[in-house]
């Protein structure tokens, strides 16, 4: 795998022949195979070992109306996904309609609907367009793991398992994007994500329910994802110190992620910087929580921003890189 920032061509003949290629987009790095290859699909479930069962998003490019971007791959659109659409398209919002007949099995994991989104990330749009059809890029790292937000951290993921990395620099959302299924009556949130609910608010006229539990199928929803090898444990402020001091008994190396560590903190405890504000956290958040690896650590004790604005997703990530791991997912 070897990055490069002018290689659109090659990723283009890569994915062509069914090869798969991680880019950049505004949210996270994705891994890409031509989402009308099905052996190309199963190969990127290989490589990320995940779920077959687990649907993929189907990134498109820009076209000069929604109906054209959305083509084949969708049914016509509900009235709800069409204003969402025509104000969000492209950037970090995922419809989830009904699947037009030609998509694959291996998109949508089986189910009657499919995931589409536009990102708004010029590389990502060179690629799309010079491609000219569907890409299913589900994050480029290994399935449950820390999400990529650098070219780097996708080496250090998948490196020998992709074909080609286009490097875009550094992810300027930082989380992934919003899914919303307009695939049936009103609208549901099935994973919180770089829109925040506030603007959902506004373009919806009401706040849509949030089911983000996993009883809908959807990327990023199992109850234990995003998560580093360190135990990550979220708490307040205000016993900070007591869980990393419990911690630091046990003779774990424990960090704490915090805008400011508290009075009081033991010395032992290595404070890794949390950004005030939270925009700025988003986008370093994936960051932060590779670093508690780098670093050695065995466990990072949070302290989570407001669920405000994209803080809401930053809660959503952290809650579940702190959830309960199944065998799999440790060390």
């Amino acid at each position: 795998m070897s990055p490069t920032q002018d290689g659109v061509d090659d990723a283009v003949r890569t994915l062509r022949r069914g090869g798969l290629v991680a880019f950049p987009t505004e949210t996270v790095y994705g891994l890409g195979a031509d989402a009308s290859n099905a052996a190309a699909l199963r190969r990127l479930y290989e490589v990320k070992a995940r779920p077959a069962d687990h649907p993929v998003i189907v990134h498109l490019p820009t076209r000069p109306t929604v109906d054209a971007t959305v083509g084949r791959w969708g049914a016509p659109l509900t009235p709800a996904a069409r204003a969402l659409a025509e104000a969000c398209w492209p950037g970090p919002l995922t419809l989830v309609v009904r699947r037009g007949p030609a998509v694959l099995d291996e998109v949508t994991g089986g189910a009657d609907t499919v995931g589409l989104r536009v990102p708004d990330q010029p590389l990502a749009q060179r690629l799309l367009r010079a491609f000219g059809d569907g890409v299913a890029a589900p994050s480029a790292n290994r399935f449950g793991r820390v999400s990529p937000t650098t070219a780097a951290h996708v080496r250090a993921d998948l490196d020998g398992d992709v074909d080609v990395l286009l490097d875009g620099g550094p992810c300027r959302v930082g989380v992934e994007s919003t899914i919303v299924d307009c695939s049936a009556g009103e609208p549901v949130v099935l994973r919180l994500g770089g829109l925040a609910p506030e603007r959902l608010h506004a373009l919806l006229g009401s706040q849509p329910a949030v089911r983000d539990d996993g009883s809908r199928a959807a990327p990023g929803t199992r109850p234990s994802h995003y998560a580093p090898h360190a135990e990550v444990v979220v708490t307040d402020a205000h016993h900070a110190n007591e869980r990393a001091a419990a911690l630091l008994a046990t003779g774990a190396r424990v960090g704490l992620l915090a805008t400011t560590p508290p009075a009081g903190l033991p010395a032992a405890v290595a404070w890794l910087a949390a950004p005030a504000d939270v925009d700025e956290l988003a986008r370093q958040l994936y960051a932060l929580l590779r670093r508690a690896d780098d670093d050695g650590l065995d466990a990072l004790v949070v302290v989570p921003p407001d669920p405000t604005g994209v803080g809401a997703a930053v809660v959503d990530r952290l809650t579940r890189a702190a959830a309960t791991r199944t065998p799999e997912r440790t060390r």
